[in-house]
């Protein structure tokens, strides 16, 4: 922990309240996201002591302040709409005025579509950690869950894993596996980020493959 940090502890009640206040009715973004969030970035602070914790916190509890859909037009500024409203909230908690900054810019940098660089090393760790929980067994659950909400197919009828056709995660929603979220361990910001980020993959696109096996009937065959 930073050695001038106040105890996150004390702060995470609050924050965790200000998320509710503004919560949608997104499960793929919901309580239990934030709550996951901070758990892997708990674990990045243990190989990052000198990241403040208490910004790190504030970030990962309130990164989805302002979430809008996927297909929205105006998905590309959610995170900064969502840093300046957090700012405004936590100082009227009475946050530490010299941490808004570094709060704020981790909310900033944190979101893939608003292609905003981390500059800090709490940034850094908010993002490493949002994109942690878009692996993975409960990944593959909030892709489906979107996707759901969005009405997209599943999966291309006949080539499932796209041999003999362009990949288009717009149109069905397994080839979101390899247009986006197998780029997501190249782009950890930190090793420790990286390695879990590698093992989630690897489970994610072993279900792909059973998945089109299945899909295409190899399995009953």
């Amino acid at each position: 922990m930073h050695p001038s940090s106040p105890d996150p502890a004390a702060w995470r009640e609050r924050l965790s309240a200000l998320a509710a206040a503004h919560a949608t009715d997104d499960g793929a973004h919901d309580a239990s996201h934030l709550e996951r969030v901070w758990r892997s970035a708990q674990a990045l602070l243990v190989h990052h002591p000198e990241a403040d914790a208490l910004v790190v916190m504030a970030a990962c509890y309130l990164h989805d302040l302002v979430n809008l859909p996927k297909n929205d037009p105006a998905r590309a500024q959610a995170s900064t709409r969502a840093a300046a409203l957090a700012r405004a909230e936590l100082e009227r908690l009475g946050f530490p005025n010299g941490r808004l900054d570094g709060v704020a810019h981790a909310i900033e940098a944190h979101s893939f579509s608003a292609g905003i660089a981390p500059r800090t090393i709490e940034a850094k760790i908010v993002q490493d950690a949002d994109r942690l929980d878009a692996l993975g067994a409960v990944g593959l659950a909030r892709m489906l869950y979107i996707a759901g909400s969005m009405g997209r197919p599943l999966a291309h009828p006949v080539d499932p894993l796209a041999q003999a056709r362009a990949l288009d995660d717009g149109a069905w929603t397994l080839d979101h596996i390899v247009v986006k979220l197998a780029r997501l361990p190249g782009m950890m910001q930190l090793e420790a980020g990286r390695a879990l980020a590698e093992e989630r993959l690897a489970r994610l696109l072993a279900f792909r493959e059973e998945f089109a096996a299945e899909w295409l009937g190899d399995a009953a065959a």
